[in-house]
């Protein structure tokens, strides 16, 4: 079990640059814990003192947040493996979390305390001989999580561009060109339909109507995730 949760580590992004001794030296850091929730246990609530980031290593996590009126809104879902979240929040002082999360079905996280983001925390679990091992290791830790807030930077940039179309056709124009492109303009979506409709603000009802009408229009091809460019020409007209 340790092994295949070492080469799912290895294969993320926050494990970047690192040798199979940089990842053995990870887990055994007394400041990484791998937790193990039930379906429907919350992870951590809204109102909490953001204290570690979390790696999905198996299952699935949905985040919620609670309105004023007793609703839970659906902001979205972790279910790709090797996936961070939580770590914004560890870098943002005095900021409590604003929504929760909670796992969907049993689901197994690898937390690693904010102390073991930070340069010259104590460790306890790694000894002296190991010192400059674990230098490198919060060295290699801050660099890949500067480039995935840079990473997050950027898609919320493409996000701003996306919602500030006035349509929804001009919201699905513009999100779809900025999707990887295969040959003959087809694109596999990222996200789950109803995790597509929640990142253009719409509803997943209209957004099905939406792609059927362009389906019909001869715009584009649509086939669960999969959609391909029939017109470009049209299509970028509501850009």
């Amino acid at each position: 079990m340790r092994q295949e949760i070492h080469e799912q580590i290895k294969g993320t992004s926050l494990a970047r640059g690192m040798t199979d001794a940089d990842v053995d030296a990870l887990l055994a850091s007394s400041q990484v814990r791998l937790v193990r929730y039930k379906k429907g246990e919350i992870i951590f609530h809204e109102g909490d003192v953001p204290e570690r980031l979390f790696l999905l290593i198996s299952g699935a996590v949905r985040i919620l947040k609670d309105t004023y009126s007793g609703r839970q809104i659906f902001l979205g879902e972790i279910r790709k493996p090797g996936v961070m979240f939580g770590e914004v929040y560890l870098f943002i002082e005095r900021h409590a979390y604003d929504m929760f999360t909670q796992a969907l079905v049993p689901t197994e996280l690898l937390e690693i305390s904010s102390r073991m983001l930070t340069q010259g925390a104590a460790d306890a679990a790694l000894s002296e001989a190991y010192d400059s091992q674990r230098v490198r290791l919060q060295g290699l830790l801050q660099r890949n999580l500067l480039r995935d807030f840079a990473r997050k930077a950027y898609q919320m940039n493409n996000m701003l561009k996306v919602l500030a179309s006035g349509s929804l056709r001009g919201k699905i124009a513009r999100y779809l060109m900025l999707q990887p492109q295969q040959d003959g303009g087809k694109i596999c979506l990222p996200e789950s339909r109803e995790s597509t409709a929640i990142y253009l603000a719409v509803s997943r009802p209209a957004l099905s109507r939406e792609l059927s009408a362009m389906q019909r229009e001869g715009i584009l091809s649509v086939e669960s995730r999969t959609i391909r460019i029939l017109d470009r020409e049209r299509l970028e007209e509501y850009l």
